[in-house]
């Protein structure tokens, strides 16, 4: 085993700490904004921002959809324990680009077990039929979802109204 040790000169240390805090200014000035879901909200055109983080109850979860300006029910019309799979099929890769489209992932879930809650919409216009809004929550945070029709030809989209 060989131990090699480097001692370096006062002058060079500052030297590094400098050009380390260069670096680390003219990234900050040239990335102005930094727009994930994984910091709990994400900047849309409306210039609102949208708190997907501290979704424990039913009523954090009618708060979140009331953002987007949907009415549902106190309560969810179904709530289940899912797990996201390992790899995903034709079917669950279009329903992820649905997530990526609205700023969400759930490739970063993949084999996690997470809560999904479904709740009627009441105020969705030009719809006769039923229409759904379905929350994935991990860990008290809404990780995915969509607004969709009961019909057989129904539609899918996200949490924005279209």
């Amino acid at each position: 085993m060989f131990v090699y040790s480097l001692r370096a000169s006062t002058l060079k240390f500052f030297a590094v700490v400098c050009v380390a805090l260069t670096a680390l200014i003219t990234m900050i000035t040239f990335i102005p904004e930094y727009n994930s879901g994984e910091l709990g909200y994400i900047t849309t055109g409306k210039e609102s921002e949208i708190s997907y983080d501290k979704i424990k109850t039913d009523a954090d979860r009618a708060r979140f959809l009331s953002q987007f300006g949907w009415e549902v029910g106190a309560t969810p019309i179904e709530s289940a324990e899912i797990t996201i799979p390992d790899q995903f099929d034709k079917i669950f890769t279009g329903y992820n680009e649905i997530q990526k489209r609205q700023g969400l992932d759930l490739a970063k879930y993949k084999r996690k077990k997470v809560m999904r809650y479904t709740y009627e919409i009441t105020n969705y216009e030009g719809e006769d039929g039923k229409v759904y809004a379905n929350i994935l929550v991990y860990r008290n945070k809404v990780i995915g979802g969509d607004i969709c029709s009961a019909r057989v030809d129904g539609f899918i989209h996200g949490f924005e109204k279209p």
